[in-house]
């Protein structure tokens, strides 16, 4: 919760509900820019420190939904971490949610230095 979303989420209005299993949910909520956000989806596929293959809708459009996919494997001396957001409804929600998953990436970044 210290490093998630994008830089306009408000320092400690982050929250999250979690069920990590195949076919359990999450919904994740946070202020940002003086407004309230919240996403959720369900589960697709856990393999412990390897994959998490998931949903992904805002509240707001809940019809709108995509597919979140992150694979995790050795490289090196670390980790590689792959990320992909599919099945966008048009290419300014794409945009939109690059632009974001770029400044949370990059909130992770300066967490883990």
């Amino acid at each position: 919760m210290q490093w998630f979303g994008p830089t306009s989420v408000e320092e400690g209005s982050v929250k999250a509900d979690i069920d990590l299993r195949v076919g359990g949910r999450y919904r994740i909520s946070f202020n940002a820019d003086g407004n309230y956000n919240e996403v959720g989806g369900v589960y697709r596929e856990v393999v412990p420190n390897e994959r998490l293959v998931f949903s992904w809708a805002w509240h707001s459009t809940p019809e709108r939904e995509s597919l979140v996919s992150i694979s995790i494997r050795p490289e090196g001396s670390g980790s590689l971490l792959v990320f992909n957001h599919a099945q966008f409804v048009d290419s300014v929600a794409r945009d939109n949610h690059e632009r974001g998953w770029t400044e949370l990436f990059a909130k992770l970044e300066n967490y883990l230095a």
